[in-house]
Parts: C-alpha cells; sequence; structure tokens
C-alpha cells in the first residue's frame, strides 16, 4: 500500500506539472499548447515553462499534507525532483 500512495503522488505531481504549463502556455501566450512547447524549447525557455508549472504542485502538496497523506506528498516531492532533473537535460 505504501508503494502505491508514493506512486500516486508521483502521478499527482507530474500531471499538476503539466497542467500548470497547460495553464500558462495557454493563458499568457498566443500559441496553443504543443506548438507553444515546441517554440519555448526552440527558444530554450521550456525549463522556465516547467518551472512555472510546478506552482500547481505546491497548491498540491499543501492539500496531500492538510489531509494527512504524507506518502503521496512524498510522491509529489519526487516528482518534482525529477522533473528538476528531467529539466537539466533538455
Amino acid at each position: 500500500m505504501n508503494k502505491i500512495d508514493l506512486l500516486v503522488g508521483f502521478l499527482i505531481g507530474f500531471v499538476t506539472t503539466i497542467l500548470g504549463s497547460y495553464i500558462f502556455i495557454t493563458l499568457f501566450t498566443e500559441f496553443e499548447f504543443i506548438a507553444g512547447i515546441q517554440i519555448m524549447k526552440s527558444q530554450g525557455n521550456l525549463g522556465k515553462i516547467i518551472t512555472l508549472g510546478s506552482i500547481l504542485t505546491l497548491i498540491a502538496f499543501g492539500v496531500l499534507l492538510k489531509m494527512n497523506k504524507e506518502l503521496m506528498a512524498r510522491g509529489v516531492v519526487l516528482a518534482v525532483i525529477a522533473l528538476a532533473i528531467i529539466t537539466l537535460f533538455i
């Protein structure tokens, strides 16, 4: 059960980052999501977009801690660390 909670937390962290990036690109740029990702990658700004998308992950982390779901919150932190490492290599 513990590993499942950690995996669910990881997925929550990953999905909230993608959702936050989607919201940022569609609201604050004139591009569609996929085109915006490609343009930001070509300009070298993809790491910044992922970082801004991680703001929703902070909210998910806080909610999970309020609900006493510490292992899921750990999974969210693991997702942020994984995204930071991925961002270094993009």
